[in-house]
């Protein structure tokens, strides 16, 4: 695939992403593609006046989305971009990230490969969730790691009845649920207890937060499954309902919230040598001795 228009997403208010925004800026410049860059990008670091836009347009006009920062920095450009089939390359700027995997000192061999189309493809896909209140919609948000169940401010019990296709699986007592992605699954769903899926697997993990009984486990299911959480208590406690950890909607006794795989996928390049369980032992510490 070629790749003539590129746009570029950062979070730039580290030095270190200011820094390597410029020598990627030199280095789109000297390879002479179109660039546009997030509209949200000061001028103060677009300093060649590069066109600016929307990620909306981003998504409309760019065949390749190059994203600046850590894994969060990617999870919100993924859900802006969802809408689009622009694949995304990160370039990561802080702690060794899941998503992000181009090390600033590489960038620009590892992009130059990219460009020349060498790299690995991987097909991810997000959660679509929304609140339903008395048979109405009143929330929907988008997700590339977790749809989190949870009590907004306090350490309290959530009471929900879970059901899969329409079928009943539990009633549970617990501080929340989490329902992840295969890419989530090394995020809040890990910290919870849940098991790590590799990143193009198609399922669903369900794992519940610090739950009131030792028989609920973690449950993996077909990424194809409609998922429908009904709160059913929530001890004085204000109930939520967050995408990412960042999109939240507050919930009610009775309501649902549903969730089910995103139709479009999203689609992430990697350097040619690219290697998930690699970065599974740097970021997990794995393999080390004491």
């Amino acid at each position: 695939m070629k790749f003539n228009t590129i746009g570029v997403i950062a979070k730039p208010q580290a030095e270190s992403a200011r820094q390597t925004l410029q020598t990627l800026f030199e280095f789109l410049k000297h390879k002479k593609c179109n660039v546009i860059v997030d509209d949200h990008l000061p001028d103060t670091i677009n300093t060649d006046s590069f066109v600016k836009a929307s990620r909306e347009e981003i998504g409309e006009r760019c065949d390749l989305a190059i994203v600046v920062g850590g894994d969060g920095t990617i999870l919100n450009a993924v859900r802006s971009l969802s809408h689009a089939h622009v694949p995304i390359v990160g370039i990561n700027v802080g702690r060794l990230g899941f998503l992000a995997d181009i090390s600033p000192d590489n960038l620009e061999h590892s992009l130059d490969e990219i460009l020349k189309g060498s790299y690995s493809e991987e097909q991810r896909f997000l959660l679509e969730m929304q609140v339903v209140r008395d048979n109405e919609v009143i929330f929907e948000g988008d997700a590339f790691n977790d749809v989190v169940i949870h009590i907004r401010d306090v350490a309290r019990m959530i009471e929900f009845e879970t059901r899969i296709n329409d079928e009943f699986v539990n009633h549970q007592r617990a501080d929340g649920i989490v329902i992840s992605t295969p890419t989530g699954s090394t995020a809040y769903a890990l910290s919870a207890g849940g098991p790590i899926l590799h990143a193009t697997l198609d399922a669903i993990t369900l794992v519940p937060i610090s739950p009131h009984t030792l028989s609920s486990r973690p449950l993996v299911i077909d990424a194809d499954s409609l998922i429908d959480v009904m709160v059913c208590n929530t001890k004085e406690g204000i109930a939520q309902a967050t995408c990412d950890g960042h999109l939240s909607m507050d919930v009610h006794v009775g309501d649902h919230i549903k969730v089910k795989r995103k139709a479009e996928n999203i689609t992430l390049l990697h350097p040619k040598k690219h290697n998930y369980f690699e970065i599974l032992r740097a970021k997990l510490h794995w393999s080390e001795h004491s």
